[in-house]
């Protein structure tokens, strides 16, 4: 910061000896010294103080990109869960066409008069609630 060299400090010294003498010059140098020593941890407390303001606003934009990465993966997690969802769903209702909350398929046409819906559930038959032919009237199969 300043370039004060050996012998510039020993000019100062003799001025100072000088004009202030030789009995108040120790009281002094100790003033001067304590004032310094406040200065330098002064300056230290404020140089700290801004590498941590730095610090934290480095965490900040980190914490930011971090939270927005989450939201990314989070959609495409929902994304990706929804859309496996929609196709166990169509699964589910293709292979159990009658049951409750399966969504409703329409049933492959079959052709051959009156016998055709004999294979077919009584519900998918066009006959809701009602039992179906070779099952357990409780319900079981």
């Amino acid at each position: 910061m300043f370039d004060v060299g050996f012998s510039e400090l020993m000019v100062i010294a003799v001025v100072a000896l000088v004009v202030i003498g030789p009995e108040r010059l120790p009281a002094v140098a100790r003033t001067l010294g304590h004032l310094f020593g406040r200065l330098q941890r002064y300056v230290n407390d404020v140089k700290a103080d801004i590498s941590r303001e730095i610090e934290l606003d480095e965490l900040k934009k980190f914490k930011n990109q971090f939270e927005e990465a989450a939201q990314s993966v989070e959609s495409s997690v929902r994304s990706e869960v929804e859309g496996a969802e929609a196709t166990l769903n169509s699964i589910a209702a293709e292979a159990n066409p009658g049951e409750p909350g399966a969504p409703e398929v329409p049933a492959p046409a079959a052709t051959g008069g009156a016998g055709a819906t004999a294979g077919l559930t009584a519900e998918a038959a066009g006959e809701p609630g009602a039992p179906v032919a070779g099952s357990d009237p409780a319900g079981h199969r």
